[in-house]
């Protein structure tokens, strides 16, 4: 599914250095992107939240969120 995300942003972007985009085709865009950030961002999460840090005695420990 991403690699459709993926693809028709690309389109659309080669599109918009040649002809332009519609409001519709802007739009669409836009929600493309989102779709895209949404999941890069849940996959850095996700990636984060089966990190640990490992201390100088070898203890492990998950790493924290800021607050």
């Amino acid at each position: 599914m991403m690699e459709d995300v993926i693809a028709r942003i690309n389109e659309l972007a080669k599109k918009a250095k040649t002809e332009g985009l519609t409001p519709a085709e802007l739009s669409e865009r836009d929600g493309l992107r989102r779709i895209y950030l949404d999941a890069v961002r849940a996959n850095l999460t996700a990636q984060l939240d089966n990190t640990y840090i490992v201390d100088e005695q070898g203890n492990k420990r998950k790493l924290q969120k800021k607050q």
